[in-house]
């Protein structure tokens, strides 16, 4: 009963260095920094087990339609579709040691810790479709490999830093903080992060979804103007 009080009675307290992100015409990522504290509301247990601490960042999912290039007359055209019902645009995990190490399947499965399960896809659809998305998304940047650890001082202090990529997604994104004792969550937090563009990109954005036709033909005239200022362009190199 008694480290049963003990695990209830932690929490913790967090913040980062910047909730939102905006992307704009020059950005090339970006890069958060995760701190906080474990809270204790009793003096802890001197001879319970240490704590652990996993932080794991992910974008808005969505479902996602892999496909499996196929060999025909002599070329490599696309295959037929299939569906992978639900896919973060970023996913991000960190752990003062290996995630594997800290939490067992069942306990990961629970709280959809890791690639493994935040990648959802039918039972009737092979492994290989869903292993292939993650490995195009890991050569992409948006699903990270392996985060610097997260740093826990004291049993107390924890921080860490998560890498985001160019090729960012706007969107509402998700900082999740596990507190972890005996391979079991003892306490969490979730912090929100909102990433939008910025400026022109913002405005063109708005433009082409908000006002279709207006975007269509401002396009179109743009496309004009350029061909239209390259050939004269050219016709007074000839000259």
């Amino acid at each position: 009963m008694f480290g049963a009080t003990v695990a209830t009675a932690q929490s913790i307290v967090t913040d980062l260095s910047q909730n939102d992100v905006s992307i704009t015409a020059n950005f090339d990522g970006s890069q958060i920094f995760i701190f906080g504290a474990v809270k204790s509301a009793i003096m802890p247990d001197v001879n319970a087990a240490p704590l652990d601490v996993i932080i794991e960042v992910a974008g808005p999912s969505a479902p996602v339609e892999v496909r499996k290039k196929v060999h025909k007359f002599g070329i490599w055209v696309n295959g037929p579709a299939v569906e992978i019902a639900q896919a973060p645009v970023f996913y991000s995990l960190a752990g003062t040691r290996p995630v594997r190490e800290i939490l067992p399947d069942e306990e990961r499965a629970k709280y959809n810790i890791g690639l493994d399960y935040v990648v959802q896809a039918s039972d009737d659809i092979a492994p290989e479709y869903k292993d292939a998305l993650i490995r195009i998304r890991q050569e992409r940047g948006t699903f990270a490999k392996l985060e610097s650890p997260v740093k826990l001082s004291e049993q107390t202090l924890f921080t860490t830093k998560v890498n985001l990529p160019s090729n960012l997604v706007e969107g509402d994104y998700t900082a999740s903080i596990y507190l972890v004792r005996d391979q079991a969550v003892v306490a969490s937090s979730v912090s929100e992060i909102t990433v939008r563009k910025a400026g022109m990109e913002r405005w063109i954005y708005n433009l082409a979804h908000e006002k279709p036709l207006i975007y269509g033909l401002l396009s179109l005239l743009v496309a004009l103007v350029a061909g239209y200022g390259a050939s004269t362009i050219f016709r007074l190199m000839k000259r």
